[in-house]
């Protein structure tokens, strides 16, 4: 792949600037709305519209809006593919089972989930029968998630799951391909990783295993997290 190529890859459009009657109130109800980048001045701004959401279809079966869990001023941003059933439930993302393994996944590295990450979901509406969000859910909801990037400002984004990363760079290429390589996105170091659903699936440590490599990239991503708080 050229190095042209590669760029292609996550080149996002800027986007449109709002007309002359723009109304930020207006943001929740079409996703024709645009969300220009500084909408809003905090993440606590951007909270009301985000449980008010109608942008898509999703809104019609959720019982809460998942909007994100951690410390927003943490150097480490998760982001994961949607809310589930216990998501939907409390409210708060990652606190399933899959949840649940990637507490102790960042424990492993000394990294506290609460403390050291701040995490998010490219949709913050349960999709039905947990399925994968579609291209228009996900842009509906994207512009919330740029604000929320934005505000918090992280050192690293871990992208789980190739939702994660298509939802957020464009980028197509199956997750085992890509895992535990450096992105550059729009400034940002960004670092695909599986999802932990997909470790509850594969439970052999052996070398090679989904496991194994989730241990590799954790160690690289705190090292690196290391180095840039030094």
């Amino acid at each position: 792949m050229s190095s042209e190529e590669q760029t292609s890859l996550f080149d996002t459009s800027a986007p449109a600037p709002p007309p002359p009657d723009f109304d930020p109130e207006q943001i929740p109800t079409s996703a024709q709305v645009p969300i220009p980048s500084g909408t809003y001045a905090s993440l606590e701004q951007l909270q009301p519209h985000c449980n008010n959401c109608q942008r898509c279809d999703l809104a019609a079966g959720r019982t809460n809006v998942v909007i994100s869990r951690g410390n927003p001023k943490a150097p480490l941003m998760v982001i994961g593919e949607g809310p589930g059933q216990q998501e939907d439930e409390t409210g708060l993302p990652f606190v399933g089972r899959a949840g649940q393994l990637l507490d102790k996944i960042f424990a492993s590295v000394n990294l506290d989930s609460e403390k050291d990450a701040y995490i998010a979901n490219i949709v913050k509406c349960r999709p039905p029968n947990n399925r994968t969000p579609t291209t228009d859910e996900s842009a509906a909801c994207k512009p919330y998630l740029l604000e929320q990037i934005r505000l918090v400002n992280p050192k690293i984004i871990l992208l789980t799951g190739a939702t994660a990363v298509r939802g957020l760079t464009g980028n197509k290429q199956g997750i085992t391909k890509i895992r535990g390589q450096w992105i550059d996105w729009q400034g940002y170091r960004c670092m695909p990783i599986l999802h932990p659903a997909y470790l509850l699936r594969n439970p052999s440590k052996k070398t090679g295993s989904p496991k194994w490599l989730m241990w590799q990239d954790i160690q690289a991503v705190k090292a690196k997290l290391d180095e840039l708080e030094a």
